[in-house]
């Protein structure tokens, strides 16, 4: 059984068209796509309402328009995100003596864009290309407390999940919560996703200051006393610095 949606595929590879050859006209770029000359002027349309391409007048030419703009930054950032985590992760890791882990934040929610796991008889599962909710966990909260203010009200404004007995889902508390990462500049959760776990994150910079992702790692509780989790902390945040300076990040 098939789930692609052939419009979309057919769409896709006509905005593929259109980044390749900027400044063509419909009849050339039905041409190059092998689409009806009638359907490409339907799905340029489209894309043109969508912000993706953009019409220029008076010659009717198609080029690529803001929002291509802005997803090719976010690529180009996500991308570089990755290569870094690549080289870094493993002494992140092996400094923790855990398996660590990259989050970054699309909306409400954070997903998992690269993962080093530890060699441990015990250990949490791979959390890879996963999305959760930004309410609940380590990277979850941090990366709450570094959005902007839309994104807190929106996420402080709706109904939250509860996961486990400790799952932050009251507004006060967890404002609470997300103004003391701020504070700290580290995040920590006690079985807010997962019983019998323990998460810390430190933020990511990029080159313009912004917090783009986390830096964390998730243990069985019984494998983190105090003195472990301090150990956590200071290996996530000298990782977390190299991250940052690696993505052009001058700050303290």
């Amino acid at each position: 059984m098939s789930y692609t949606v052939d419009v979309v595929n057919v769409a896709i590879e006509l905005l593929m068209v259109v980044a390749e050859n900027p400044g063509l006209g419909v009849t050339e770029l039905s041409k190059r796509s092998g689409i009806t000359k009638a359907r490409t002027f339907r799905l340029l349309n489209t894309l043109e309402e969508t912000g993706l391409i953009r019409r220029q007048d008076p010659a009717a030419t198609y080029s690529l328009g803001y929002r291509a703009l802005l997803v090719g930054a976010a690529a180009r950032e996500q991308v570089q995100l990755s290569k870094v985590a690549d080289a870094l992760l493993p002494a992140v890791g092996a400094a923790c003596g855990e398996s660590v882990l990259v989050r970054i934040r699309e909306a409400t929610e954070t997903v998992c864009i690269a993962w080093w796991d530890a060699p441990n008889t015990v250990r949490v599962e791979s959390q890879l290309g996963r999305y959760r909710p930004l309410h609940a966990g380590a990277s979850g909260k941090l990366l709450l407390a570094y959005a902007p203010e839309e994104i807190q009200e929106q996420v402080l404004g709706a109904e939250r999940e509860r996961f486990t007995s400790n799952t932050i889902t009251g507004a006060n508390q967890l404002k609470q919560s997300i103004q003391k990462v701020r504070e700290q500049g580290y995040s920590i959760s006690y079985a807010e996703k997962a019983i019998d776990t323990v998460s810390v994150a430190t933020p990511i910079f990029d080159a313009s200051g912004a917090v783009i992702a986390s830096l964390a790692t998730t243990a069985p509780s019984s494998r983190v006393p105090d003195e472990k989790l301090q150990v956590l902390i200071t290996a996530l945040q000298q990782g977390a610095r190299q991250f940052s300076q690696e993505l052009g990040y001058t700050g303290g």
